[in-house]
């Protein structure tokens, strides 16, 4: 029996919940979940897990070694900067949005990591809810209303959560609908470069093109510029003065997600404070 567009769509949009059900070990109380140690949708062994280092610290040079102990295991600092702003946080989730590359999904992960949430990817949700890459891709093409909503319901679901880090996929900003679902907690727009965003996509062998990524940006950025803040590598670049922006590492832009967040937090609670009756 042939099965009409109309179905799919909504076949996709039921499967979509049930995907976050499956993957998502927030359905155990909210305490178990507080105590629990780290969860990923992507198997631990794509996930990079972050070094620790042992050492004794003297009461006289407890600073000096700390720092020599960050320089030789960036990710040590990562984790204590992600410790430091946990309390403030409060189990808010983390969207951060920007055209699709390894070093946006790297950051995802890592931050995750560090600050023991949840990682998701949304795109990856809605192509496994379809069947696949290629069935996804065909029913976006001949019903690009079902699979927007389909989208939408992914995010629906991501947002009700707490304690994610989420990969969103260029849907999340193109519509005021998701727009408003990402302010269900800290949107962060992680900006790179486009030649370098190029350099993954040729290298996936996609038939994507540089002219093509570049109008895909101008599409969306108006929608990422709505994020409440932005982590720019060339930034990151320029401020540990890399020539090279292949020297960025990936400890170096979650080290600088981790202080917006923080000063997102501290100004809702100034703000909050603020409001306070006398």
């Amino acid at each position: 029996m042939e099965i009409t567009t109309t179905t799919m769509s909504m076949k996709l949009i039921n499967n979509c919940p049930k995907l976050l059900r499956f993957h998502s070990p927030l359905l155990q109380s909210h305490a178990s979940v507080r105590n629990s140690l780290h969860f990923s949708v992507i198997s631990h062994s794509t996930v990079r897990n972050p070094r620790f280092v042992t050492c004794c610290l003297s009461n006289e040079n407890t600073s000096n070694t700390v720092a020599e102990v960050a320089v030789k295991d960036p990710s040590l600092a990562v984790k204590k900067k992600a410790a430091d702003i946990l309390p403030e946080l409060k189990g808010t989730s983390i969207f951060l949005v920007g055209m699709a590359s390894s070093i946006k999904t790297s950051l995802g992960k890592l931050l995750a990591d560090s600050l023991r949430y949840y990682y998701f990817d949304s795109d990856s949700l809605v192509l496994e809810a379809a069947g696949g890459e290629s069935a996804a891709k065909a029913f976006r093409e001949s019903d690009e209303r079902g699979y927007r909503e389909a989208e939408t319901e992914v995010l629906k679901q991501l947002s009700s959560m707490g304690r994610l880090v989420v990969c969103a996929g260029n849907g999340a900003v193109q519509s005021s609908t998701n727009l408003a679902l990402l302010r269900h907690g800290v949107s962060i727009w992680i900006d790179v470069p486009l030649d370098m965003v190029t350099r993954g996509v040729v290298e996936d062998q996609s038939e994507d093109t540089a002219s093509e990524v570049a109008a895909l940006y101008q599409q969306m950025k108006g929608g990422y510029s709505t994020a409440d803040a932005t982590i720019s590598l060339q930034k990151v670049a320029n401020q540990l003065g890399y020539d090279d922006l292949d020297a960025v590492t990936t400890e170096d832009m979650t080290m600088e997600v981790l202080k917006e967040i923080e000063k997102l937090t501290r100004v809702k609670k100034m703000l909050a404070e603020a409001a306070k009756p006398f």
